[in-house]
């Protein structure tokens, strides 16, 4: 009964939310923000050495040509170098993170720890205002999605929320660092607690053990609404749930309404989650709240993410070929503002925000389909399959995958691809579930005729010979997450498998499939893995 009031006077506010939201203008949000970070932080190092308090008052036109003037273009190691190298030792020669009126007034509170999928860790800071920040894009969203579904009963129960690590670590000061995701679950506000699963206890367990508490738990309690995760994770949640369950997973959570995914490509796990979900789907809405902002999110009825410029960060945009070859901006590189952005056109990203970060440059990269709203295509990291000069991008391998999920007898559930440099070729490990009745070979073939047709120069090359045709591996669905586990040392919440290997000489997959010829039954052929496509 109280959960049911709270629901009603919850749909009756969201109305006005939604509609709210619906009635900012997105490129009038971009400049006063703008203006606001400038001023916010003239007293700071950065504004200082940028001389921000000289911009103060000015109309955008002046106030972003001198911004554009005044701040390079810097990624992450220009900020360690210059402005984030703030280490300190204690008397126990304990290492502790401090940044305090650096690049954003007083002190930073919290570092995300980011998942490192392309990367080594990265400490990013994450201030009370971007936190303040991106509650309020979840409130909008949560809104949006009441006043458009009517007949929602979301908060008649629970959101099981998939975080990564809630472990946080104490650098001292009052700082921690942690998983975004652990970070948002441990300071989540007192009212949202009885509308989230599971408690601290099961979020802080190991991966595996938290997956099977988890099912359990979506076993047991049917008020859980929603699953709030990463797009693999997901899958693989409802399917050990089915495993307990003995059942169809549609007739097990009868109550499920609502899937919340980001952090990679839904294009590879569409066909999955279908399967799952045959007759009555869930909504599915799709997120993208990085560590540095929350830069957008799907609605109902829509069937791509809107860009979100209202949350604490100025975008600007630089289209890909400006950027080098391997995917970095020049400090003074071209960059446009959200409204000079054209429609078809690739962009990597720039960041500045309210956590302290100035023209960063985040590493992934999107396309916008429509400017009103501002509808875009995440096309993934500035992550390239390019050893041989080919450009392929992630989005194209991850289409490529997307298709060949299409056809019968075969189901890819997780892959790598990355450069063969003695054969001169792509190498891809494909996981596949147990329907997979298609050779190596096969799917070399499909996954190449793929790529020709959305990359040019990639069929130009392939017909040149300067590319061979590509080798591929497979391996049983959860050999991916055993060697991410077992090699990487990293596995479950918003850590990934990275699908573009992003290592400079194919080193990761080279791994990978290395690891996976271990799992492959005694006896298996060798000749369809080494087989290719032919020239031509």
């Amino acid at each position: 009964m109280i959960r049911s009031s709270i629901d009603l006077m919850l749909k009756a506010g969201a109305a006005a939310l939604a509609k709210n939201f619906e009635s900012r203008d997105p490129i009038a949000s971009q400049r006063e923000i703008l203006a606001r970070l400038v001023v916010t932080a003239a007293v700071t190092r950065f504004g200082r050495d940028h001389g921000f308090a000289e911009l103060a008052g000015e109309p955008f036109d002046r106030l972003y040509a001198e911004f554009r003037r005044r701040v390079p273009i810097r990624t992450y190691a220009d900020f360690w170098r210059d402005y984030f190298s703030a280490w300190q030792s204690d008397a126990n020669g304990s290492q502790r993170l401090l940044l305090e009126d650096v690049t954003w007034p007083g002190r930073i509170p919290f570092f995300c720890e980011t998942s490192g999928t392309t990367a080594p860790t990265k400490y990013i800071p994450f201030s009370r205002e971007m936190f303040a920040a991106n509650k309020r894009a979840a409130l909008d969203l949560t809104a949006c999605y009441l006043h458009r579904t009517p007949r929602s009963r979301l908060f008649q129960g629970k959101l099981l929320y998939m975080a990564g690590n809630t472990r946080l670590t104490d650098l001292g000061n009052g700082v921690q660092s942690g998983d975004m995701s652990g970070i948002t679950l441990r300071h989540r506000p007192f009212y949202l607690r009885p509308f989230v699963a599971p408690g601290m206890a099961v979020s802080a367990l190991p991966w595996e053990e938290k997956v099977v508490e988890l099912a359990g738990l979506l076993l047991s309690d049917r008020s859980i609404r929603g699953i709030s995760g990463v797009p693999p994770w997901i899958i693989l949640l409802l399917q050990r749930v089915e495993e307990m369950g003995h059942r169809p997973i549609a007739e097990l959570l009868p109550n499920l309404e609502l899937i919340i995914h980001g952090g990679t490509s839904m294009k590879p796990y569409r066909r999955e989650f279908d399967g799952l979900f045959p007759r009555r789907r869930p909504h599915f809405l799709e997120v993208l709240p990085s560590s540095e902002a929350f830069m957008a999110f799907q609605l109902p009825g829509e069937d791509r993410m809107r860009l979100v410029p209202h949350y604490g960060a100025f975008f600007e945009f630089i289209p890909i070929e400006d950027l080098d070859e391997g995917g970095t901006p020049a400090p003074d590189a071209p960059a446009v503002p959200l409204e000079a952005v054209e429609t078809g056109r690739r962009y990597a990203v720039l960041l500045t925000t309210c956590a302290g970060l100035w023209r960063y440059h985040i590493g992934d990269t999107l396309r916008f389909t429509a400017l009103s709203p501002h509808f875009i295509e995440f096309t993934g990291r500035d992550r390239f399959l390019d050893r041989f000069e080919e450009k392929v991008t992630q989005g194209e391998v991850e289409e490529a995958v997307a298709r060949l999920n299409q056809l019968d007898g075969i189901e890819v559930r997780e892959f790598m691809v990355g450069p063969d440099i003695g054969e001169r070729r792509h190498l891809w490990v494909l996981a596949v579930g147990e329907m997979n009745e298609r050779s190596d070979d096969v799917l070399g073939r499909h996954l190449d005729a793929t790529l020709r047709s959305l990359n040019a120069d990639y069929a130009t090359f392939r017909s040149q010979g300067r590319i061979a045709g590509p080798r591929v591996v497979t391996v049983s669905g959860d050999v991916i997450y055993r060697w991410s586990k077992e090699v990487r040392g990293k596995l479950g919440g918003q850590s990934k498998i990275p699908h573009v290997d992003p290592t400079a000489e194919g080193e990761m997959v080279a791994s990978l499939a290395a690891f996976a010829d271990g799992f492959r039954p005694a006896g298996s052929p060798t000749a369809s893995r080494n087989s290719a496509p032919r020239d031509g």
